[in-house]
């Protein structure tokens, strides 16, 4: 079996997500997703300047394949950023591809799985309107909570809000902090004690101010705090780690084993959350997982991409045994997320009672809809031509 085109397609989700697509002289096709927080233009270019590297070989060494890229291009960026997005694209479609020519599902080529159901956390962002109001998120946590989501996670950080004294210093002030608070009072007062809930700061912050936050949120009980500062600075998360009993989770602007060990070996962490379509692919994300476990720090991927790089990434989830949960980002897009894929059994969605059960079917066990893929298609890009 050798590779003989390999082509993509851009959809609105979150932006705008790549959709890659590779197939073979045996008339085997896999279907892949870069993650969409990147720039689609340059994905886009480069897999196509990559596309040569690929012809001729068999989709089948996937690890092979995946390491000729990156070793070639070490010096061309191929540690971080929009290559590795790239990259992480094609490697899903291969190992997609790998598992329909062996017709066994993906979870079966990462050597089976320890859970049948991946269980989500739905994204809540800044709640119902008026958006960002205690009422607000109060009213769509229980909204999600009623669909049967057990986690939550909602989003604190408003880089416009009407105390603020500093378009580019984002040092908190006694006003911001008591928005944070009352905001996620309401939510927790919402959905009572048992319900997990999350809050992401998206590394908004300096070390001070992610101290007096992380220390305020201690009453509430989070399953932990996202990114209260960029992840880059170890030392710098370890500081607010040892100041509070808040758990920080961090991890989605990381890339590559390579970019966790150091977050690992020195224990800055409590919950990890590699993207799996951008830090590098499916592979790399479960070692990054098994790295993780060592540590004995839970796993639970960050995750923006459509129902196809979902699906993937419930792959990885189902087969490392540290695994926590899954993000769910398509609240305010169900039903253009919904339209990207069939969903196996014809059911509405993937998604049911806030968790995704793996598919046994090949590959990565849903397939294109392709109708949909036109109709939210970004124009200029082609779909697959």
């Amino acid at each position: 079996m050798k590779i003989t085109d390999i082509k993509t397609a851009v959809v609105a989700y979150h932006g705008k997500a790549t959709l890659v697509r590779i197939d073979t002289d045996a008339g085997v096709t896999g279907f892949g997703e870069a993650n969409p927080d990147a720039g689609a233009a340059a994905i886009v270019g480069l897999i196509s300047e990559l596309k040569s590297e690929l012809i001729g070989e068999d989709p089948r060494n996937v690890e092979y394949l995946w390491e000729k890229l990156r070793r070639k291009h070490v010096f061309s960026g191929a540690q971080s950023g929009i290559f590795l997005i790239a990259l992480s694209g094609i490697e899903m479609a291969l190992w997609d591809l790998a598992a329909k020519a062996a017709g066994q599902p993906l979870y079966r080529m990462f050597g089976g799985k320890f859970r049948d159901r991946i269980r989500l956390y739905a994204d809540c962002g800044d709640g119902d309107g008026p958006a960002g109001s205690p009422e607000g998120c109060a009213a769509r946590a229980r909204r999600m909570v009623a669909e049967g989501f057990t986690a939550l996670k909602f989003d604190i950080d408003d880089l416009e809000h009407p105390a603020k004294f500093d378009a580019v210093n984002h040092t908190i002030n006694g006003a911001e902090l008591r928005s944070m608070v009352e905001r996620v009072a309401a939510v927790r007062d919402a959905v009572g004690p048992d319900i997990d809930l999350c809050i992401d700061l998206h590394a908004r912050y300096d070390v001070p101010s992610a101290c007096r936050i992380a220390s305020e949120m201690e009453r509430f009980d989070l399953l932990w705090l996202e990114e209260p500062i960029p992840a880059e600075n170890v030392e710098a998360l370890k500081q607010i780690r040892m100041r509070s009993k808040t758990p920080l989770c961090v991890g989605e602007n990381l890339y590559l084993r390579w970019g966790f060990r150091e977050l690992f070996q020195s224990q800055g962490v409590d919950v990890v959350m590699p993207d799996v379509p951008k830090c590098g692919g499916l592979s790399e994300s479960r070692k990054i997982a098994h790295l993780a476990e060592i540590y004995y720090i839970p796993f639970a991927p960050h995750l923006v991409s459509t129902p196809l790089g979902t699906m993937a990434t419930c792959h990885v989830c189902g087969t490392v045994p540290n695994f926590l949960l899954l993000e769910w980002h398509a609240l305010e897009e169900r039903d253009v997320w919904d339209s990207y894929v069939h969903v196996p059994g014809g059911g509405p969605s993937i998604v049911e009672d806030g968790h995704i059960t793996l598919p046994d079917a090949p590959g990565i066990g849903v397939e294109l809809n392709l109708d949909g893929v036109r109709k939210n298609a970004v124009p200029g890009y082609g779909v697959f031509e």
